[in-house]
């Protein structure tokens, strides 16, 4: 088994396509990469701790490659615009990659590499080393299962969802 934590905008994005991939036995939205100790999601969403919305995604490499888990990362934001997603404006919603060994490392810089040529513009993903992760709070955790009519469920997550079932079809759980 395999860990990546993984930041592109909202973490709801994320987990709601990671939860129906082949593969992946856990998907934890949390907090991770800022100088606050225990934060939470109101003083993350304030742009005052640092903290980047991320998943950290479980996952068995021998039911799917770690290329693949990254290469649906980078099909499912837009890595080239700095500290936004779409209508999330901050650094909480930056296009980040943790790891924690220099293998992920490697991994993480390969994927980057691999993907600019998908992208005119240049990949501002930040790779760092994982400090300590902070679990979001419960109603974040599988927040599309728990809330898919929800407003932002319906217009901004269905449309990666439906991205990921166009181009990764066969990595995903029907």
């Amino acid at each position: 088994m395999k860990t990546f934590v993984l930041g592109g905008g909202c973490f709801w994005c994320l987990d709601a396509v990671y939860q129906k991939t082949k593969g992946v036995t856990s998907v934890v939205s949390g907090y991770t990469g800022g100088h606050e100790r225990h934060p939470d999601y109101y003083s993350v969403c304030s742009g005052t701790t640092g903290h980047a919305e991320v998943v950290a995604v479980t996952f068995d490499d021998e039911v799917i490659p770690a290329e693949v888990i990254l290469d649906m990362f980078f099909a499912l934001h837009d890595p080239t615009t700095l500290n936004r997603q779409g209508y999330d404006v901050g650094t909480q919603y930056r296009s980040s990659m943790f790891y924690e060994t220099t293998e992920e490392k490697i991994l993480f810089e390969e994927a980057i590499e691999r993907n600019q040529a998908l992208w005119s513009r240049p990949i501002v993903t930040e790779v760092s080393r994982l400090p300590h992760f902070y679990p979001a709070e419960n109603i974040h955790q599988n927040f599309y299962a728990k809330f898919p009519e929800e407003g932002y469920c319906q217009v901004i997550i269905n449309p990666k969802l439906a991205k990921a079932r166009k181009y990764y079809s066969a990595w995903l759980n029907a």
